[in-house]
C-alpha cells in the first residue's frame, strides 16, 4: 500500500494480509513520519475490502487513544474474520485496537502492554479537575475493552492494577488473562515508537531507534515482565485532549 509499515500483501479475493508497525496517530492532511497510521488508513482498507478475511499483523507501541478506538470500533464492525498476529508488540492503545479481532494470536516472546491514560494538560483548577475526571472515563471505556476478551473467572480488580500498573505480558502471561492464543517464540520484530521514552519496562529486545532503524543504546530494561510501579510519569497512552 502506501508505505512499507502500514501494508496491505497478499490480497485476494477472500482474504487480505495487512500490517500496522507504527504509532497510532489522529486523523490529518499529513504525517509527521511514514510508519504513522490513521482513522482513515483503516477506514480505506476496510472499504476496499468488505466481508474479506483479514490478517492483521501487529507492532505498535501505541499513540492516540482516539483514533485507536476509532480503528478498534471500525474493526470491531467488519463482516468478515479478524485474526490479528502480534509479531513484537501491542503496546498501549495498540493493544485495543487487537482487542476487535476474532483471533488474537501472541507468540510467546512478544507482549502485549497495558497501561492508564495519559495527557497534557494546563488550565486553572477546574480545567485540571475536568481533565482528570476525562481520563477517569476514558480509562473506564478501555477497561471495558478488555473486559470482553477477559477469560472467565478472571478477577476485573486484577485487570485495572496491572492497567494502574503499566503492565508487560508476554504472549504466555496474556494468555492466562486474555482469551488470545500463544504460538512458538519467533525472533521479535523490534518496534520504533515516539512513546518509548514515557514506559518503564520496555524489553530491550523491542526497543528500535525511529530514525536510524537500529536497537537503542540506552533502552529501559524490563526486569520482571509483571514488575510495575504506579507514579504519574509511567502512564502514557497518547490522547487528544488539548
Amino acid at each position: 500500500m502506501k508505505n512499507k509499515f502500514f501494508t496491505i500483501k497478499n490480497s485476494t479475493v477472500e482474504k487480505v494480509d495487512f500490517y500496522i508497525y507504527g504509532d497510532i496517530v489522529p486523523e490529518t492532511d499529513w504525517k509527521w513520519d511514514e510508519s504513522e497510521v490513521m482513522p482513515s488508513d483503516i477506514k480505506n482498507l476496510l472499504d476496499e475490502h468488505k466481508g474479506k478475511k483479514i490478517n492483521l499483523y501487529v507492532n505498535s507501541g501505541g499513540g492516540s487513544v482516539f483514533a485507536g478506538i476509532a480503528m478498534h470500533n471500525m474493526l470491531k464492525r467488519h463482516e468478515g474474520e479478524i485474526t490479528a498476529y502480534v509479531d513484537g508488540l501491542a503496546g498501549s492503545i495498540a493493544s485495543v485496537i487487537v482487542m476487535a479481532a476474532d483471533r488474537i494470536i501472541v507468540p510467546k516472546n512478544a507482549y502485549l502492554m497495558i497501561h492508564k491514560a495519559w495527557t497534557w494538560a494546563v488550565g486553572n483548577g477546574n480545567d485540571l479537575r475536568k481533565q482528570a475526571d476525562d481520563l477517569d472515563r476514558i480509562d473506564e471505556g478501555i477497561f471495558n475493552t478488555y473486559k470482553e476478551k477477559l477469560k472467565e473467572g478472571i478477577d476485573e480488580e486484577t485487570i485495572k492494577q496491572m492497567i494502574e500498573d503499566e503492565t508487560w505480558l508476554t504472549g504466555e502471561q496474556a494468555a492466562e488473562f486474555f482469551a488470545i492464543e500463544t504460538s512458538d517464540s519467533l525472533e521479535a520484530v523490534a518496534c520504533a515508537s515516539d512513546f518509548f521514552q514515557n514506559y518503564k519496562f520496555i524489553p530491550s529486545k523491542l526497543v528500535k531507534n525511529k530514525e536510524q532503524g537500529e536497537p537503542s543504546r540506552e533502552p529501559a530494561e524490563m526486569e520482571n515482565s509483571l514488575q510495575s510501579e504506579s507514579e504519574i510519569d509511567s502512564l502514557l497512552l497518547e490522547i487528544d485532549l488539548i
